[in-house]
């Protein structure tokens, strides 16, 4: 199944850049303060689309304007689509780390938010479960806002067994069903495991692959932002 062989290539770089078994139980990267992406100071009076996540989002060895959130303010504006992305990424964030700063990333006039969470979840083994419930806690608490919410999905390593991998998997249809929000079913999809296209630590993005990351998350926010225009 395409799922499975994503999740095996997914491993491949995960596993490199995890090491022990000690090593898998801290995040793979050390945080930093959240930051908003380069915009202009036009688009600073816009209405937001958020995207929170970890390192991947934070653009962890890029310049910030090679993170993918700055390359959709980007694409935005080059569609006349008059929104401020702000880049919610902390490095070494869980689920439970975005969660717990959701007061702080929904604050002002937020329109969309794009959940890219659970890769670090996934690297330390924490329980499905756990992922579940606070994905589930972030999306119904953007709703009570009336924000759109986008999630971003992520896949585990082998390493762990089958069944942790499929249970985690499973996650993220299962909460986009319930919630009826919009799934980019895998992140990294077309660049997981392609070595040109992570840094050296096999699971960064180089400024290449941020791209196609930023293609995976756009081909499902773009039709709601232009829908929201119309």
């Amino acid at each position: 199944m395409i799922r499975s062989l994503v999740a095996i290539i997914l491993a491949l770089g995960m596993t490199a850049a995890c090491g022990t078994n000690a090593d898998r139980r801290t995040d793979v990267t050390v945080r930093q303060p959240p930051a908003a992406t380069i915009s202009s100071p036009q688009a600073r009076t816009r209405p937001k689309i958020v995207v929170l996540g970890d390192s991947l989002t934070a653009g962890l060895g890029l310049p910030i304007e090679d993170a993918y959130p700055s390359l959709l303010q980007k694409w935005s504006d080059d569609e006349g689509l008059r929104y401020e992305v702000i880049n919610a990424g902390v490095s070494g964030d869980t689920s439970a780390g975005g969660l717990s700063r959701l007061d702080w990333a929904l604050d002002g006039d937020v329109k969309f938010l794009v959940v890219a969470l659970g890769g670090n979840d996934a690297l330390r083994a924490l329980p499905v479960e756990e992922l579940r419930r606070n994905l589930s806690t972030i999306i119904e608490r953007a709703q009570a806002k009336h924000i759109q919410v986008v999630l971003a999905g992520m896949e585990a390593p082998r390493n762990f067994g089958r069944d942790y991998d499929v249970g985690f998997h499973e996650v993220y249809p299962e909460v986009a069903r319930k919630y009826k929000v919009p799934l980019v079913p895998f992140l990294l999809q077309d660049v997981a495991g392609i070595d040109r296209l992570n840094q050296r630590d096999g699971i960064h993005p180089t400024a290449e692959g941020a791209q196609i990351v930023a293609k995976n998350v756009w081909t499902v926010l773009k039709p709601l932002l232009t829908n929201a225009h119309s």
